[in-house]
């Protein structure tokens, strides 16, 4: 073989060799990119939702509904979800409960983290008649106890007025307590959790003290427009 043919050979052999390199390298930066994205967000773990939670009666529970998740809280939740919100909703809603079952309650619900605390208690103390120093009493040692457990946690207390029939007096001092504890305590206030449902038939079971599911919805939409931006 000539000097020449050699050359030609090797320089064949030479630009092939290059080639081949190039497409294997190629080859894997495109594998590698591929790979990067999916190997970064097996990594990456999914956002821990936090924890809103609705600590009440017989409201929050849904009483006397078809489906609990019609309630004014469940509907919260529905809120939440359709604007994609990293927030999970508790139900923490006891029918009968009254701020003195709350105030002993509350100790074992803050065994679990939360992050948005509603407290809406209240409306069976007005319809015992139980006094209102009581109902201020209880409601207070609550949320210090949500304060002092998770003093990053945003309050929120719904407000809750009864019929006179107890008397003015008691009525306007009932209704009283929950603006004058908000503001003692910097917590977000719902004025009045049944506005725009309390007292319209049409917007309540026939006990004329729980909403329908219609009912719900108007809570939810005062509750809403209170917390939302809490979130």
């Amino acid at each position: 073989m000539t000097d020449m043919r050699r050359f030609k050979t090797f320089l064949a052999l030479f630009i092939w060799a290059a080639a081949l390199f190039s497409c294997g390298g190629d080859k894997k930066e495109e594998s590698d990119q591929k790979a990067g994205p999916t190997q970064t967000a097996a990594k990456t773990p999914a956002a821990k939702k936090k924890i809103i939670v609705f600590f009440g009666n017989s409201l929050t529970a849904g009483y006397g509904l078809d489906d609990p998740s019609q309630g004014f809280a469940g509907l919260i939740q529905k809120r939440i979800d359709s604007l994609g919100l990293n927030y999970k909703v508790v139900n923490a809603g006891v029918s009968g409960e009254t701020t003195s079952g709350g105030n002993s309650r509350i100790d074992w619900l803050l065994k679990q983290p939360l992050d948005v605390f509603v407290l809406e208690l209240g409306g069976n103390d007005g319809l015992r008649g139980i006094p209102v120093s009581e109902t201020r009493k209880n409601l207070q040692e609550i949320l210090d106890k949500v304060k002092t457990k998770y003093p990053d946690a945003k309050r929120v207390l719904a407000g809750m007025q009864i019929p006179p029939n107890m008397g003015q007096k008691y009525a306007t001092e009932f209704k009283d307590v929950y603006a004058d504890l908000a503001k003692k305590n910097g917590v977000t206030l719902i004025p009045f959790l049944l506005e725009g449902v309390g007292g319209e038939s049409k917007l309540n079971q026939a006990d004329g003290i729980h909403p329908t599911a219609e009912g719900h919805k108007i809570l939810a939409e005062n509750v809403w427009i209170r917390i939302k931006d809490l979130l």
